[in-house]
């Protein structure tokens, strides 16, 4: 199923944009556990659209229902799922894409495969609405490994041209993680934050959008999660982040920049600390082999620019054969980085949370 990842934990969202509603199956999950459900909205709420001049107009609540899987508050053993309403869908704004595909969308690919059936309002399965119920079902994960030391986060590396601060690979900690999801910006520095919204501010005035790069770590995890080849942490994570919507890049470590270095530069060598074994250095990015090497784990996932645009497009009518064009409608974020910066933190927590379950040492009642 393309909609559904994972291996002990399976995670399910189904929905479209603008259909009724939208939501995820989780199944496998340790029952017992507490679910703190305001800390779930506080998570959705930074991946919430309307709530920022850098995010589109649409406003939804993103208040998720729950159907199964709690009882007086903990996980029961059966599957948790929960329901997303959409409120404020507005299909009129996509009556003429159903002939003339957006640039840059799947418009065109999902009409080939789909024999015209898909539906196009909103982008409808592949809209970047889908990610809020895997925004619930990474903050109801995140919440089970905090309990066991575990924490992610993130923040807006790069947008155009401005550049955050990052945090030492070797030694980030949990509470500097905490303190950027607390910022109405999701960035280290409050002086990058302002420089990033003035570029959106200017590339929106233009009827134009931008992109960027979101920075990751997970810190506390054990040694030994993960296994070689296909079944490595690297894999397994990429799995789940390529599914987000506008994610066209994915690096671990040094990444591609480790790829400039000389051997001698990008290893990592190992020192005995108060009698556990690090790294002096963090180019690994926490894996080895594919599987965890108890350093903080660091990743980064290339958002493109949102491909809709305040500004006539190039395009070509379906039904005529012929090239057309397309009139600047609907509403979008002019740079989706600052929602999509929790939702990258929900993929990589479900993804940690399934391998720790399937490694058979997960600890029970933490």
């Amino acid at each position: 199923m393309s909609s559904q990842f994972g291996h002990q934990l399976k995670i399910s969202i189904f929905g479209q944009s603008h259909s009724a509603g939208i939501g995820v199956v989780i199944d496998g999950l340790p029952a017992g556990e507490p679910i703190d459900l305001d800390e779930v909205a506080a998570f959705m709420a930074r991946r919430a659209p309307g709530n920022s001049p850098a995010s589109t107009a649409r406003k939804e609540a993103d208040i998720p229902q729950i159907l199964s899987g709690l009882y007086e508050g903990r996980t029961c053993g059966a599957p948790l799922a929960a329901v997303i309403a959409n409120t404020d869908a507005r299909s009129g704004d996509y009556a003429a894409i159903a002939d003339k595909p957006r640039p840059a969308h799947a418009d065109f690919t999902a009409h080939v495969k789909y024999g015209g059936a898909n539906d196009v309002r909103g982008g409808g399965h592949f809209s970047g609405r889908l990610t809020a119920p895997l925004c619930f079902a990474g903050a109801v994960c995140a919440q089970i490994l905090a309990r066991r030391g575990i924490t992610v986060g993130a923040h807006a590396a790069t947008i155009g041209t401005t550049f955050d601060e990052s945090f030492d690979p070797v030694t980030v900690t949990a509470d500097e993680l905490r303190s950027v999801s607390k910022k109405p910006f999701p960035t280290i520095s409050d002086a990058s934050a302002e420089a990033m919204l003035a570029e959106i501010a200017e590339a929106k005035a233009r009827g134009d959008s931008m992109g960027g790069v979101i920075e990751c770590f997970a810190v506390g995890l054990p040694v030994g999660l993960g296994e070689p080849m296909f079944g490595g942490v690297e894999g397994r994570i990429a799995e789940a982040v390529f599914g987000i919507p506008a994610v066209k890049g994915l690096e671990f470590g040094s990444g591609f920049y480790g790829s400039t270095l000389c051997g001698s530069e990008n290893n990592d060598p190992f020192r005995v600390v108060d009698g556990r074994i690090v790294t002096e250095t963090n180019n690994h990015g926490g894996i080895l082999g594919g599987i965890t090497s108890g350093m903080p784990l660091v990743l980064r996932a290339a958002i493109k620019p949102t491909p809709t645009l305040m500004q006539e497009q190039q395009t070509v009518s379906l039904s005529l054969g012929e090239n057309a064009t397309l009139p600047p409608k609907g509403r979008h974020d002019p740079c989706i980085v600052p929602r999509a910066v929790p939702v990258i933190e929900a993929a990589v927590a479900a993804v940690l949370l399934d391998l720790w379950l399937e490694s058979g040492d997960f600890p029970k009642g933490a």
